[in-house]
């Protein structure tokens, strides 16, 4: 029986830590930014001004210190107020990606002003519980008074959910929205944002709870890792408080912090002696693949899907995106359509979204994955000491 596991704790620096263990490994990891590097980060609303356009996109001012990048921003002229929201972490040196498309995440329900319907996770199989979340959430949209734009995504966590509670997450995510539509006001750009930032608290209770963790324990002096602000978009899902534990040091007792502190590293160990180094560079991602001590035949195409299963976990552990680059260990050309078949399918079990672009001629594997988390970084510093 899997065992999973939530953990609330802080990184020695201080810095908010979320750990989602399983059967004793470590899953996934979202930590806070340090408060003195504040920065925009995906999912946060601002009322910027336009800049300057450029290449069919355009500069805009998300604040007087900050600066974003609109790909489309057609019909848009130079000092207009734009609705905007970060769709990903700037690369270095660039200023942040960011999207009209606005989306109000909830947990069990996804709003989008811009998209009308009401659709079903197609994680949700079942069609007579797709049906019942419709019909549920048509109920909800009708009891609302005022005018409602748009439509909603009910989530996969959705599915089981009695009408009352997503009625609730219904109402909350259009109260947000129109929190914010009713913010954007006066000469833009403001000094902050209009929605978020998120924290790994409540991005944890938001992303990790589906299905409930077997166990959810917080650092015992750690009611701050809960209070309502840093809940405020995580939402307690029911039955989650009767699994509530506190420990002194959850990271260290549940042999999370070792497994954190590794991350400090580029190596990553596979089975049978072969390794993995992953590396950020200020272009890419460089991922390489070595045998180890395995001289037989097959021993590249071993070591090559021992990492490439693996390598999702570690770019999702480390906060690494954008343009990644492996260079796999030696192996027959003809083998390469197995490879392919392993990658997809561990990349279809990430939840960060990642394309697989293809070889190159030199041999190289190619993806492109979404700058959704800060990487880790020095953050990771003082744990690996």
């Amino acid at each position: 029986m899997t065992d999973r596991v939530i953990i609330l704790d802080r990184l020695a620096r201080g810095e908010t830590a979320a750990a989602l263990m399983v059967d004793g490994r470590l899953e996934d990891l979202l930590v806070d930014p340090p408060e003195a590097e504040p920065g925009p980060a995906p999912g946060e609303i601002y009322w910027a001004k336009l800049d300057r356009p450029a290449g069919g996109g355009a500069f805009l001012r998300l604040t007087p210190d900050r600066t974003g990048w609109l790909r489309e921003a057609k019909g848009l002229k130079p000092g207009q107020g734009v609705l905007v929201q970060i769709s990903a972490h700037a690369e270095p040196g660039k200023a942040c990606p960011v999207t009209t498309r606005l989306l109000f995440k909830r947990r069990l329900v996804i709003h989008s002003p811009d998209a009308p319907g009401i659709n079903p996770s197609r994680r949700i199989r079942d069609a007579g519980e797709r049906e019942r979340l419709v019909a549920a959430a048509e109920a909800a949209l009708a009891a609302i008074p005022e005018p409602v734009s748009g439509g909603f995504i009910l989530r996969s966590a959705a599915a089981g959910a009695d009408a009352a509670e997503l009625a609730a997450e219904i109402a909350a995510a259009l109260a947000e929205a129109r929190a914010v539509r009713e913010a954007a006001t006066g000469p833009p750009p403001l000094r902050a944002p209009l929605s978020g930032p998120i924290g790994a608290a409540a991005l944890a209770l938001r992303e990790w709870t589906d299905p409930l963790p077997d166990r959810f324990v917080i650092r015992r002096d750690g009611d701050a890792l809960t209070s309502p602000t840093a809940m405020a978009a995580g939402s307690w899902p029911a039955g989650l408080g009767a699994r509530l534990e506190r420990a002194a040091d959850p990271l260290e007792t549940l042999e999370a912090r070792a497994q954190i502190a590794a991350l400090a590293s580029p190596r990553v160990a596979l089975a049978g002696g072969a390794t993995m180094f992953v590396e950020p560079t200020r272009a890419c991602v460089a991922v390489d693949i070595n045998t180890g001590g395995d001289f037989s035949p097959a021993a590249g195409l071993k070591a090559n899907i021992a990492a490439l299963r693996e390598l999702p976990r570690q770019l999702r552990l480390r906060g690494l995106g954008g343009q990644i680059v492996i260079d796999p260990a030696p192996m027959l050309r003809r083998d390469r359509g197995r490879l392919d078949s392993v990658l997809k399918a561990a990349l279809k079990r990430d939840p960060v979204e990642t394309n697989m672009v293809g070889w190159t001629p030199m041999g190289l594997i190619e993806l492109q994955r979404k700058r959704e988390r800060r990487p880790l970084g020095d953050m990771l510093s003082e744990d690996a000491r």
